[in-house]
């Protein structure tokens, strides 16, 4: 009998918008891209235990382990306890302001430990596998620092710098901890003498500009722990160079063990990030949304540019997708994919959840003529995409690979687009060019409720004339298509839950689709459900299964894209933007309401 595989994704993520990575609840480094998030892994144990390569540490005599995050940053404290002694493993990548303005994000990694107590005895297994272990790795000595070369291939190369004498941390041997030292990997071989003041200061600028950061973040009456967590997760998934916004820092984790649907997520889907960038502007994140709208005029220059579904974090058009066939997966779950093939892909709702963003952004802020018809200007395109496009089947939210259907999200998100770019018509003054644009609007909501409506369930289907009920639905309200207190959304909430609630978790769909039919549990969906039955009066079985489903995320509280529903074993790439936006998403709808500003001085003199 094969044995079932016991991992969990039980770590840690660090990062500073240039690259991050993940340290398992034990402190061992397990996933690194330099440097930057899509390049090529140099830790990559997450993908393979044997070739991947890790960078771990071992305590004799070991007694306890825990971990935590530093407050609200995203610095990650792994402390040790043994017979010898105490000492802390402050995990972090650098990112702070310089004095000119700019920010300090190096592609470096940090392990600063921290002396507690007694004299705890160590080694480390410094094991770096560049290139995604496609070679082997070369491991040279010099007296101020290692450096890993590839052996054949692509030429790269990393090095690593420590107080401690550096032969002994390359070689696993044994060091006794009696004052504060540090471990520093960099892409880059360093011009200054590194040392632990200098180290130290770092972890300490570091540590004030994550604090800052998260003390702008809007307060709410409940849940502003769980907040600004996930808020500090969707801040690390930011590329600060273009402004893009990653799906997940991984690639190739399993929805379920032994199954196929393992993909890249470390690009920039239009739709994630459009979601993203407007859950963080709702908690007063703003240079995020002017960033990532300079990145979509800047991949939108010509009138006639077509909108793909995503992008590389640098606006790269060509994802190709490949697979690494050396590396055994998550669990033995291969194929390991770099690249995605759905680039390709015709997915209609990126018109509305794009629109939906473009408004708020025009709402909110004070924007300049120029970026005012940038902005306008994108707005007709993607009107005149949407009447070109919208009665035509696509490939859905859920990147179906085989048939195309017309979903009926899709259609709701044309919709939105073209509601939403009224909106901004009006704003703007353009009242001539709108009007037919409200005929538009009004034809595709007819047609939506001609044909996606199904009398035998009392519920909107998953596409046109089907019986299929899909959770994505839950978002007609969401996007102001249908009031919650509409009978029929109210029957299609309860419908949707019926057929695709299994344990307390959501189903995307029960019908087959390429891969054939679903098994676990999409992270989303749950949080979608939750605040649906909120909206619809049921709100104390929502708060209920808000918090049981809060208690499914990982010791830290992060979650990947899926669940299993058996475990709750958290499944998929890890961490998840898709999951983080849902949880704020959700507390905020079950908060009640922002805290006033006395409200939050009590709170603060609290």
């Amino acid at each position: 009998m094969k044995k079932q595989c016991e991992r969990n994704l039980d770590y840690g993520v660090i990062g500073n918008c240039r690259s991050g990575a993940l340290i398992s609840n034990k402190g061992s480094l397990e996933w690194l891209c330099l440097p930057k998030f899509d390049s090529g892994s140099v830790f990559g144990k997450l993908l393979d235990v044997d070739k991947g390569g890790s960078f771990e540490i071992f305590v004799e005599n070991e007694l306890h382990i825990t971990q935590r995050y530093d407050g609200h940053t995203n610095i990650l404290v792994t402390r040790f306890e043994s017979l010898e002694g105490v000492f802390e493993l402050h995990d972090f990548m650098p990112r702070y302001k310089l004095d000119g303005g700019q920010y300090y994000t190096p592609p470096d990694m940090i392990r600063y430990i921290k002396y507690v107590s007694g004299a705890p005895v160590i080694q480390f297994k410094y094991d770096p596998r560049l290139e995604y272990a496609l070679h082997d790795t070369k491991i040279e000595i010099f007296p101020s620092f290692v450096k890993a070369t590839t052996a054949k291939g692509d030429y790269d190369s990393m090095y690593l710098y420590s107080s401690m004498k550096i032969s002994d941390v390359a070689c696993q041997q044994s060091i006794t901890i009696t004052r504060d030292e540090f471990l520093l990997i960099s892409y880059n071989q360093k011009l200054l003498k590194q040392t632990v003041e200098r180290s130290y200061m770092k972890l300490a600028r570091t540590k004030a500009y994550w604090l800052t950061w998260s003390d702008r973040t809007t307060r709410f009456s409940k849940y502003n722990d769980v907040i600004i967590r996930s808020s500090l997760t969707l801040k690390l998934l930011s590329y600060d160079k273009s402004g893009a916004i990653l799906a997940a820092l991984t690639t190739s984790l399993p929805e379920t063990i032994g199954e196929v649907r393992n993909w890249d997520y470390r690009f920039c889907w239009i739709r994630d990030s459009s979601m993203v960038i407007k859950i963080m502007t709702d908690l007063d994140h703003y240079s995020l949304a002017h960033r990532y709208l300079r990145f979509i005029t800047d991949l939108l220059p010509e009138k006639d540019e077509k909108i793909q579904i995503m992008y590389g974090i640098n606006g790269e058009k060509r994802l190709t997708e490949t697979e690494l066939g050396h590396l055994s997966g998550y669990c033995n779950s291969s194929p390991v994919r770099i690249g995605n093939a759905a680039y390709k892909q015709k997915q209609h709702d990126i018109y509305g959840i794009l629109m939906d963003v473009i408004y708020q952004h025009f709402s909110l802020f004070s924007v300049s003529l120029e970026h005012s018809e940038e902005l306008w200007t994108i707005t007709r395109n993607i009107i005149r995409a949407v009447q070109r496009n919208w009665k035509r089947p696509d490939k859905g939210i859920w990147e179906i690979r085989e048939n195309n259907k017309h979903f009926t999200f899709s259609k709701v998100l044309c919709w939105a687009a073209v509601d939403r770019g009224i909106k901004v018509g009006e704003l703007l003054q353009q009242h001539s060019q709108v009007a037919e644009w409200v005929k538009l609007r009004d034809k595709i909501k007819a047609d939506i409720y001609l044909n996606a409506w199904s009398e035998a369930k009392q519920s909107f289907t998953q596409a046109y004339h089907s019986e299929d009920l899909d959770a994505s639905v839950l978002l007609m309200e969401t996007y102001d298509f249908i009031s919650a207190d509409d009978p029929k959304y109210q029957s299609t909430v309860l419908a949707i839950q019926k057929e695709l609630e299994y344990k307390g978790l959501m189903f995307r769909y029960r019908n087959k689709d390429d891969f054939g039919t679903p098994s676990s549990a999409f992270t989303i969906c749950s949080f979608w459900l939750i605040k649906s039955l909120y909206k619809i009066g049921r709100k104390e079985e929502a708060i209920k299964k808000f918090d049981d489903l809060l208690s499914y995320s990982n010791h830290l509280g992060l979650f990947s894209e899926d669940l299993d529903f058996e475990t709750k074993r958290l499944m998929g790439n890890f961490p998840q933007a898709y999951s983080h936006l849902a949880v704020i998403e959700t507390a905020i709808e079950l908060a009640g309401g922002k805290l006033s500003k006395e409200e939050m001085l009590l709170q603060i003199i609290h």
